[in-house]
C-alpha cells in the first residue's frame, strides 16, 4: 500500500502501527479537507493560523494572512457578522452570506458559503464552507418536523432504527444509510439499512470493536456529526502546524473540516466508499450507535444544514430511544418488584433463618434471571439451580466479581477474560452477580451464552497479523467478505435493573437478619451474663483481673473465661473461643464451658481434659470449632500447667521482660484428634501470665506475628507505674485497628 501524502500529518505524528493505532492522536491532524478553508483567530480576531488553501479559496496568500485582522481575509461585512456571532455567544447556527468578489479572485469569493464557528481552547475558530457546492436540498421547518413525527409514530426500537435510516437517505442522497448499534464492548452491528437495489446488503453484520478506537468514540461523542466528502482528497496542511500562541497544534475536535486518519480512509477505500458521513447516536452522554452514510458513485457533499437536520434527526431518534429502553426497564422493573414481592412474604412467614429460607425459595433464580445460585455464611455454603459446588471455584468467582469500588452488588458477564484458566473448568459459570452481606455473600450465576455471529471480515485479522510482525504497518482489513464465527466465554448480560432488584433484595435480608440479631444477641448476652464471670475470683498467692470486649458493632461471639477450684486443691483457669457469632455461638460456648469444667475436675490434667472435650464435641454440637487454652496454678510450688488447643500462646512477664511461653500445640476442638500434652512453667515473685483469644491480636491488614509484637512490647515491664486493671485496659487497646472479633483478656500476678 502506498504511503499516505505528508500533509496528512503534523510532524508530531508517528507512524500509526498496530501498537499505536488506539494512540493516534486523530483530533490534531494539523490539516483539513480541502473543500473549505480554517481560520483560527485570537480573542482580538486576528488570524493565527490559517490552511494553506487560502490563496485558491481566498485570493490571498497564508503568509499575508497570519497576524492580519479577520476583515482582511473575508471582508469587513463578514467579519464583523462573525464579531456579533461571538459577542452573542451564538455559536450553534452558520452564517449564510456571500463573501466579496470584487478585488480578489477566489473558489469561495462571489458565492454563497456557510461560515461555521466554534472555540477551540482560547481560538476561535471559522470555517468556511460553499453552500451550493452540489443541488441543495433544503431543509424547512415543515420537513424537520414531518420527519421527527415519523421518527415518534414507530413502536419499538428496530422499527426507530429503520425510520431512522429511511429518512437521513432521503435527506443526504447517500447510496448506503447504515444504523450500527454497538455492544457492551464496543462492538458493532447494523441493525438498519437502507441503500441502491444493486448493493449487497450489509444488515446484520458485525464488525469488531477494533474498527472505530477509543479515541474516534470520544471525536463521536463530542462532536456529532462528520462528513468526508471525497475519500481520495489531498489534505491541506495548516499554516503554522504548531499555534505560536500555545506551542501546540490546533484542536480539531469540533472541527467540521478537520482531516481524517489515513487509516480510516483506506478502510473505507477497501470497501469501494467513495464519500461517506456519520451521524452520532447518544444516550446519557455515552455513544449508543452511528447513523453511518456511504456513497459509491464519486465525491458527495452535503452542504451544512442538511448535516444539522441529520444531527438533528439522530438525536430525536437517541432520546426516543432512551425513552423506550427506560420504558422497557421499567416494565421488567415492575415484574420483579412483584417476584421480590413473593420472596418477602415467604421469607416473613418462614420461621427458618432468613438466610437459609432464601436459598430455598423458589423464585430466587427467577428473580435476576440465574441459571445458579450460591449461600455462603458463617454456616457453610448452600447452592441450588444448575452451578458449581466446588467451595474453592466459587470462592474464586466470588474474589473475580467482587472489584475494588467496594460495591455490594456487582456483576460480571466475562469472568474468563477476568482468569482465562476458567474456560478450562467444565463447570465454571460465564457469569457472575455478587451480593456481599454482612457475615457472607449470595452469588447468582449464569451459564455460557454462545452466539453464532456473521462478521464483516475476520475480526481476528489485526491480531494474527500482530502475531506474525509486532511491528507490521498497520492496514485496515481488506476483505469484507462474511465470516461467520462463534462468540464463547461469556453469559447473557446483566441488566441494570437486575443489579437494582438484588440491591433491594439485600436491604431486605439485612433488615430481616439484624432483627433476628437483635432478638439473638438479647438472649446471648443474658447467656453470656450467667456464664462469664463479672469479676476476678480470690486466689491465694494471686492476682486476677480479666476483660471482655464484644466485637464491633457490641456483637457478641463465642469467647469465653472461667475458673475452677479443683479436688487437689489446685485453681484452674480457662480461655475459650467458639467459632462464630450470635445466640448460636453463645449456646455452642455455654455447653462447652459446663463439659470442660466436668472433665477438668475429674481428669487433674488439662490435656487429657482437652482430649475428652474434642471427643465430645461431636455429638455436642456437631460442625462447631473451638479454641482454649486451660493454666492450672498451684500455689504450694508457683507452678502453672498448661495446655492448649489451636489457641494463641499466653504471654510471661518476668523480670520486666516479656516472652510468648511455647506450649505444646494441639488441633482445634472440634476435629477429633488427640494426643496433647501439658507444658510445666515454674514461676517466681511477681510474674505476670496474660491469657488472651485470638480477638485482642487479628486486625484487618495487619499480620498476627506483627500484632503479637505489638502486643508483647506492650507488656514490657509490667505495671510499674499504673494499677492493675488500668494496665490491662492499655493492652486491650495497644493493637490498632477495629475490633473485629470479641477480646478477652485474663491477666494472672504471683503476689
Amino acid at each position: 500500500m502506498p504511503e499516505q501524502p505528508p500533509a496528512a500529518h503534523t510532524p508530531a505524528y508517528e507512524t500509526a502501527t498496530l501498537t499505536t493505532c488506539d494512540r493516534e492522536p486523530i483530533h490534531i491532524p494539523g490539516a483539513i479537507q480541502p473543500h473549505g478553508v480554517l481560520l483560527a483567530l485570537d480573542l482580538d480576531f486576528r488570524i493565527v493560523v490559517a490552511s494553506q488553501n487560502v490563496q485558491s479559496a481566498l485570493g490571498v496568500p497564508v503568509e499575508e494572512l497570519i497576524g492580519r485582522e479577520l476583515a482582511h481575509a473575508i471582508g469587513t461585512v463578514a467579519a464583523a457578522s462573525v464579531v456579533a456571532a461571538i459577542d452573542e455567544e451564538d455559536l450553534t447556527e452558520p452564517i449564510h452570506l456571500v463573501l466579496p468578489d470584487d478585488v480578489r479572485r477566489g473558489t469561495l469569493l462571489g458565492v454563497l458559503v456557510d461560515l461555521v464557528l466554534h472555540r477551540s481552547g482560547e481560538r476561535i475558530v471559522v470555517e468556511i464552507e460553499p453552500e451550493d457546492f452540489v443541488t441543495q436540498r433544503r431543509v424547512t421547518y415543515r420537513s424537520a418536523r414531518a420527519a421527527m413525527s415519523r421518527l415518534t409514530e414507530t413502536q419499538t426500537i428496530a422499527e426507530l432504527c429503520d425510520r431512522l435510516a429511511i429518512e437521513v437517505r432521503e435527506l443526504t442522497g447517500f447510496d448506503r444509510v447504515m444504523v450500527y448499534r454497538f455492544d457492551e464492548e464496543w462492538n458493532g452491528e447494523v441493525v438498519a439499512e437502507q441503500k441502491r437495489d444493486d448493493l449487497n446488503t450489509f444488515l446484520g453484520l458485525h464488525y469488531p470493536a477494533t474498527d472505530i478506537p477509543a479515541q474516534a468514540r470520544r471525536l463521536y461523542t463530542a462532536n456529532w456529526t462528520r462528513l468526508i466528502a471525497d475519500i481520495g482528497y489531498a489534505p491541506v496542511a495548516l499554516d503554522p502546524v504548531l499555534d505560536p500562541g500555545t506551542g501546540a497544534p490546533l484542536d480539531l475536535s469540533f472541527s467540521a473540516l478537520r482531516s481524517v486518519s489515513p487509516i480510516h480512509l483506506e478502510y473505507l477505500s477497501n470497501m469501494g466508499v467513495t464519500a461517506s458521513m456519520s451521524v452520532s447516536m447518544v444516550r446519557d452522554g455515552e455513544l449508543w450507535g452511528l447513523v453511518a452514510c456511504h456513497h459509491y458513485s464519486g465525491p458527495h457533499h452535503v452542504p451544512h444544514d442538511v448535516r444539522s437536520m441529520a444531527e438533528f434527526l439522530g438525536q430525536t431518534a437517541s432520546q426516543l430511544i432512551d425513552e423506550r429502553e427506560r420504558s422497557d426497564s421499567r416494565v421488567e422493573e415492575l415484574y420483579l418488584q412483584a417476584v421480590l414481592a413473593g420472596i418477602t412474604a415467604r421469607l416473613a412467614a418462614d420461621g427458618r433463618p432468613p438466610l437459609e429460607a432464601l436459598i430455598d425459595d423458589p423464585a430466587l433464580l427467577e428473580l435476576v434471571g440465574a441459571d445458579g445460585a450460591a449461600l455462603w455464611d458463617d454456616s457453610g455454603l448452600h447452592a441450588v439451580g444448575d452451578i458449581s459446588r466446588d467451595e474453592a471455584l466459587l470462592k474464586r468467582v466470588v474474589a473475580l466479581t467482587r472489584r475494588d469500588d467496594d460495591g455490594l452488588v456487582q456483576a460480571s458477564s466475562r469472568l474468563a477474560r477476568l482468569a482465562p484458566e476458567l474456560a478450562e473448568v467444565e463447570d465454571a459459570p460465564a457469569g457472575a452477580l455478587l451480593v456481599t452481606m454482612a457475615g457472607g455473600w449470595l452469588l447468582f450465576t449464569r451459564n455460557e451464552l454462545v452466539e453464532v455471529v456473521t462478521w464483516g471480515g475476520d475480526p481476528r485479522n489485526k491480531e494474527l497479523a500482530l502475531a506474525e510482525n509486532p511491528e507490521v504497518r498497520l492496514s485496515p482489513r481488506k476483505s469484507f467478505e462474511k465470516w461467520r464465527g462463534a462468540v464463547r466465554g461469556r453469559s447473557a448480560s446483566w441488566s441494570a435493573w437486575h443489579l437494582e432488584t438484588a440491591d433491594r433484595l439485600r436491604q431486605l435480608l439485612e433488615a430481616k437478619i439484624v432483627r433476628r440479631s437483635r432478638e439473638q444477641i438479647a438472649i446471648a448476652e443474658s447467656l453470656q451474663r450467667t456464664i462469664v464471670l463479672d469479676e476476678a475470683p480470690e486466689v491465694e498467692g494471686l492476682s486476677v483481673f480479666a476483660r471482655y470486649r464484644p466485637a464491633e458493632g457490641q456483637q457478641l461471639g463465642g469467647d469465653w473465661w472461667d475458673e475452677i477450684v479443683l479436688r487437689d486443691g489446685r485453681t484452674a483457669f480457662v480461655i475459650g473461643d467458639v467459632a462464630g457469632h450470635g445466640f448460636t455461638a453463645a449456646t455452642a460456648m455455654a455447653q462447652i464451658r459446663t463439659a470442660l469444667r466436668a472433665y477438668l475436675d475429674d481428669a487433674g490434667s488439662p490435656a487429657v481434659a482437652l482430649d475428652k472435650l474434642d471427643r465430645l464435641m461431636g455429638s455436642l454440637v456437631p460442625g462447631r470449632t473451638a479454641t482454649a487454652l486451660i493454666a492450672i496454678f498451684d500455689a504450694r510450688d508457683l507452678t502453672l500447667e498448661l495446655a492448649s488447643a489451636g489457641h494463641p500462646g499466653p504471654i510471661r512477664v518476668h523480670g520486666g521482660v516479656a516472652r510468648q511461653i511455647d506450649v505444646e500445640p494441639r488441633p482445634l476442638l472440634g476435629i477429633g484428634v488427640d494426643g496433647g500434652v501439658s507444658t510445666r512453667l515454674q514461676l517466681g515473685s511477681e510474674d505476670i501470665v496474660l491469657m488472651f483469644t485470638d480477638g485482642l491480636v487479628e486486625r484487618r491488614q495487619v499480620p498476627i506475628d506483627e500484632s503479637l509484637e505489638i502486643l508483647r512490647q506492650a507488656s514490657e515491664g509490667g505495671p510499674r507505674t499504673a494499677p492493675l486493671p488500668q494496665w490491662a485496659d492499655a493492652l486491650v487497646e495497644a493493637v490498632p485497628g477495629t475490633l473485629d472479633d470479641d477480646t478477652t483478656l485474663v491477666v494472672l500476678r504471683i503476689d
